[in-house]
């Protein structure tokens, strides 16, 4: 079996999308030769049965260079490849897919995003098989589409014996943009002070350049509320560096809304923390009290000090059951194992 992998970046370091070079790793103990095409590559560490190419975004250019290295390649490796595994971005089906048609490669695309448009619908319909994580997902009304596990590294994402928990911790790690909705948050967090609630709350991640107003409004409000002995922003970290600070709070919030299926919630959840999520991808695998319905920041707070205050042994024992939800469920081997199986078919 040889395949060929189309992903944004390949960099261990990168805080949103390092985790896909363990996907990688996984994917080369069972697989004879992986050649991998980036539009960035960074740092990185694997096998020789892996080959890395990149597009060329790390050394500056254009959408045209771009695309003229993206053909260049996947016609020259044509004899490397026999499938091909397209993560997240459609348009690289769009323009290999009737390529690969032509050379009977076989194609599978990852998509998880809860809108699309035409060029989806064409992008599934080039594909051999579609897979996303979210029944939400708008992929997943499609014949040719597999629900999958979300891929939780559990050897790096678990609980250590380390018992660094911070007392009434809360927990937002993403990247800063209006989509993840942490002003929300904020708001909810001011009802808590407001009640005479003992919190605090850590906010790790960095905005992307066109969000840099965003951000600094959020810090603005923060102070406005009076927030500041609460409330502590960090820039974002490595996505090797997360289970850390996951260990070292009580409650994970994640506010993205329902569709999209944010892998931050389960690697919490593996690590020992709650949870209090909108994202209704999860209604009925797991504790319905950590499921925010109505999406407000009244109905946040509710959540949020809901835990705060639950007697410590029922707040253990919620949290090892969502520990083993995510084990059982959505690991990195579970994932591997049935990619490779569909990919071989």
């Amino acid at each position: 079996m040889r395949l060929l992998i189309i992903t944004q970046k390949v960099d261990k370091e990168d805080p949103i999308l390092g985790f896909f070079h363990n996907w990688i790793l996984e994917l080369s103990k069972k697989i004879e030769k992986i050649s991998v095409i980036c539009l960035q590559k960074g740092k990185y560490d694997l096998p020789e049965n892996v080959k890395i190419y990149s597009l060329g975004k790390e050394h500056g250019g254009n959408k045209v260079k771009y695309i003229k290295n993206f053909f260049n390649l996947i016609l020259n490796l044509r004899k490397e490849y026999n499938s091909v595994f397209v993560h997240m971005n459609q348009e690289y089906v769009l323009l290999g897919g009737p390529f690969w048609k032509i050379m009977r490669k076989k194609i599978f695309l990852w998509r998880n995003h809860p809108s699309g448009n035409f060029f989806t619908v064409i992008a599934v319909w080039l594909s051999d098989k579609v897979f996303c994580t979210s029944r939400f997902a708008f992929v997943v009304k499609y014949e040719e589409t597999s629900l999958m596990p979300v891929g939780i590294d559990t050897e790096r994402f678990t609980i250590n014996d380390l018992g660094l928990k911070k007392k009434n911790s809360i927990l937002f790690l993403g990247r800063v943009s209006p989509i993840k909705r942490p002003g929300l948050l904020i708001e909810a967090l001011n009802i808590l002070k407001n009640r005479g609630v003992d919190f605090v709350c850590d906010f790790y991640g960095s905005p992307l350049s066109k969000d840099e107003g965003y951000f600094n409004a959020l810090k603005k409000r923060t102070a406005e509320l009076g927030l500041n002995k609460q409330i502590n922003f960090y820039k974002a970290v490595a996505n090797y560096e997360t289970p850390k600070i996951y260990n070292e709070h009580d409650i994970f919030v994640n506010l993205t809304p329902t569709g999209s299926f944010d892998k931050t919630i389960l690697e919490a959840a593996a690590c020992g923390c709650v949870l209090v999520t909108t994202n209704q991808s999860l209604s009925g695998e797991i504790d319905g009290r950590m499921i925010v319905e109505k999406e407000g920041s009244e109905d946040i707070a509710e959540k949020m000090n809901f835990w705060l205050n639950i007697e410590e042994e029922e707040k253990k024992k919620a949290s090892d059951r969502l520990q083993k939800y995510v084990l059982k469920n959505h690991s990195l081997d579970v994932l591997i194992e049935k990619l490779c199986t569909i990919i071989k078919k």
